[in-house]
């Protein structure tokens, strides 16, 4: 099973896009607000300064891209 960390924020569309997705997908994930100090940290340390960014089993996704998620997790 694939580990699916989402970093959100309160107020964000994408941010409800994506979540609906995996949701959809059936696909369980993390979520991780920023308004939460160390989540934003954590965020930062990924060289990301936005949301939402996805982490796909290790791999940094810094835009939403369906396509990429799903070739990320095998999904065709």
């Amino acid at each position: 099973m694939s580990e699916v960390t989402i970093y959100t924020q309160d107020q964000c569309p994408p941010c409800q896009f994506v979540k609906q997705y995996f949701n959809e997908k059936e696909i369980p994930f993390t979520e991780k607000n920023i308004k939460n100090k160390q989540f934003k940290n954590e965020l930062i340390d990924l060289d990301s300064f936005s949301t939402p960014t996805v982490l796909i089993n290790g791999e940094v996704f810094y835009q939403v891209d369906i396509e990429s998620f799903n070739k990320a997790l095998g999904i065709h």
